[in-house]
């Protein structure tokens, strides 16, 4: 029974003892400021690299938007055809002795 007294009083020496050196808190006080403090600390990187991803993704739906965009406004631009059956589709505009029925698909 007194053996394991004596490991048990060693064993939490030993842990005091990591404490007691210099290296190891000073890099653990590093560490902490590094994580928590500093104006760059490890969670707002965290949270910048989530937004800078999020924001990649927006681009590349933009980028995908603009490219249909550009493909559409080509078709109206050579075809007059597609113009008017756009403009007829989009703002609502009709010939003066017609009337303009609108149905949405739900």
């Amino acid at each position: 029974m007194e053996n394991v007294a004596e490991n048990n009083g060693a064993r939490q020496r030993r842990k005091f003892r990591l404490f007691r050196n210099k290296y190891f808190v000073t890099a653990f006080l590093f560490f902490l400021w590094v994580s928590f403090f500093d104006e760059n600390n490890l969670v707002e990187r965290f949270q910048n690299m989530r937004e800078m991803h999020k924001l990649k993704e927006e681009k590349e739906y933009y980028h995908e938007k603009i490219r249909e965009d550009a493909a559409r406004l080509n078709e109206l631009k050579t075809n007059d055809d597609n113009l008017e059956k756009f403009a007829r589709e989009q703002y609502l505009m009709k010939k003066e002795d017609e009337d303009v029925f609108v149905i949405v698909k739900k």
